[in-house]
């Protein structure tokens, strides 16, 4: 009995995970508002065209990635073989190269990583867009595999689900960890 209430509260636990905000039909004009909002140097049709295309590859490597269940369980169909991509680093990584293809003059890319120092929470993966030269702490969470292919985006000091940290420094964290400081080569 306990085990069964177990499940059934994890199950209830990943489905409310996966529940996107409703839909109001603007979400691509809003996202370009909210890009061009990022500074007066903006290029208005550099942000409606990054905002078009995050709504729209998101939609794409939904079908690519064959998303048919919450994110966590989608995890674990593509941990196991059974889906080709789809973990929030295949998202991040995919959504930043497509949107660096449009060689954008007022905006940059940044990646970002969440959870890396929570034991009881997996690591999470994003890319975000922000003004030219800025940092990515003045940039907008695109996020598309929070709630399984629907994109949620959110300027990151809004976005109080997550703390994101530098993926660089990270992955230099971590790259510490693992081997810690190596030593120079010297010959011979």
């Amino acid at each position: 009995m306990i085990k069964a209430l177990a499940l059934v509260l994890a199950l209830l636990t990943l489905g409310a995970c996966a529940s996107p905000p409703p839909s109001t039909g603007d979400e691509v004009q809003r996202l370009a508002s909210e890009i061009r909002s990022l500074g007066p140097d903006i290029d208005p049709e550099e942000a409606d065209r990054a905002a078009r295309i995050a709504y729209s590859y998101t939609a794409q490597l939904v079908q690519e990635y064959e998303i048919t269940d919450p994110p966590l369980i989608h995890n674990a169909k593509v941990n196991k073989g059974l889906r080709p991509r789809g973990l929030c680093w295949h998202w991040a990584e995919d959504i930043e190269r497509r949107l660096k293809q449009e060689s954008f003059q007022t905006l940059d890319l940044h990646r970002a990583i969440a959870n890396a120092d929570n034991p009881f929470r997996i690591d999470h993966s994003t890319a975000i867009i922000s003004r030219r030269g800025e940092t990515m702490y003045d940039g907008v969470v695109l996020d598309p595999w929070r709630y399984g292919g629907v994109l949620f985006w959110s300027p990151l000091i809004e976005d109080t689900k997550y703390e994101w940290v530098p993926r660089d420094v990270v992955l230099e964290k971590r790259r510490v960890e693992q081997y810690g400081d190596l030593l120079p080569y010297t010959g011979g």
